[in-house]
């Protein structure tokens, strides 16, 4: 009984974007424009949304400038990662639906 998942662009760029920062090595701005093909604002405005729904993220300060280093993802919150795992094609398809 396959029932299609109807997520909003908005909560599905913010799952899809947890689990990147988890999967990923140092993820940083740029390597997560790369990755998701996201313009840089949009990005930061997801990665700051995050604490609203309890993950806890810091950002790892490597070398002088404020922007070097990288995000690391401490606390999913209330997000269960492995049914994100599970239904990460759907997520994405979520957040490019938003762009057709």
């Amino acid at each position: 009984m396959g029932t299609k998942m109807e997520l909003s662009s908005v909560f599905a760029r913010r799952l899809y974007l947890t689990l990147l920062l988890e999967e990923s090595v140092r993820p940083n701005v740029p390597r997560l424009i790369k990755m998701t093909g996201w313009p840089r604002r949009t990005l930061q405005d997801v990665i700051k949304s995050l604490s609203g729904l309890g993950v806890e993220l810091v950002f790892v300060q490597e070398g002088c400038r404020h922007n070097d280093g990288y995000y690391c993802l401490k606390s999913w919150g209330p997000l269960n990662r492995e049914w994100i795992e599970a239904h990460k094609e759907e997520i994405w398809a979520s957040v490019k639906r938003e762009n057709d």
